[in-house]
């Protein structure tokens, strides 16, 4: 037997043979939807009627937000420097960060270690708050510079409860929400990501898979982006904002 150093257990190929988690792919192509089959792999599990749907409305939820995201203005201006489309592609997901699809993770990685601890959720949603208020965190997840209330989070909410996973996490976003509300004296609603992290924790998944879930939503809407940036628009055209001001030094010579 050959001495492998290093293991894997989400796909097995031979000669004539590909199983997905054990799955042959030619049964998974007959039987599966890709978003099944996401959840399969990310899972290692099939999913249930309600953990498909849910993923379902997850994955469409963040598919494209118009041209000013950051991911979108990288892949575009990577096609339109004359690149190709998986450099364009590459160019937009390069982009994705804590900052930009980012908020999926940590919003998930915070509600996910508070879940576990005993005591009334309003309690430790409120005591969430304070713990990052002094440590000068800023909440992820919530708040969004065009919408005054997310209609994907909704539609989110509505689906979970439908297909039973309105569980701690969500309670918690959702007492986060009051929580900030009262602490800043002003509205700051829960975001799609926000609302994807509470969810993706009911269904059990880490939260380091968070940047994972928009990465597989948004790609297809980079695609379309790069295409339409190479078929209607010319090379090396002006994207994003070049308004700027120079506020460096004034001219000078070297001496």
């Amino acid at each position: 037997m050959p001495d492998y150093e290093w293991n894997s257990a989400i796909t097995d190929i031979a000669p004539g043979k590909i199983r997905i988690r054990g799955y042959d792919i030619t049964e998974i192509m007959d039987r599966l939807s890709f978003t099944e089959t996401v959840f399969l792999i990310l899972k290692g599990e099939l999913p249930t009627k309600a953990e498909a749907e849910m993923m379902r409305a997850i994955l469409v939820s963040s598919v494209d937000h118009g041209c000013s995201p950051p991911s979108v203005l990288g892949t575009r201006t990577v096609i339109s420097g004359g690149n190709s489309l998986n450099a364009a592609i590459a160019g937009g997901v390069l982009v994705i960060g804590d900052s930009h699809g980012g908020a999926i993770e940590n919003a998930a990685r915070i509600f996910q270690s508070w879940a576990k601890k005993e005591g009334d959720i309003q309690a430790l949603a409120k005591q969430l708050v304070e713990d990052l208020s002094a440590k000068k965190i800023r909440m992820p997840g919530f708040g969004h510079r065009l919408h005054n209330v997310d209609p994907r989070t909704i539609k989110l909410f509505e689906i979970a409860a439908k297909c039973r996973f309105s569980g701690k996490h969500i309670e918690l976003c959702k007492a986060v929400e009051k929580a900030l509300a009262i602490q800043l004296g002003k509205s700051l609603p829960i975001n799609v990501d926000g609302a994807i992290a509470a969810v993706i924790s009911d269904m059990g998944f880490d939260w380091r898979l968070g940047k994972g879930f928009f990465i597989i939503s948004r790609v297809p809407g980079l695609v379309a982006h790069a295409y339409e940036e190479m078929t209607r628009e010319k090379p090396m055209r002006q994207l994003g904002n070049r308004n700027y001001s120079y506020d460096g030094p004034p001219e000078r010579q070297m001496k």
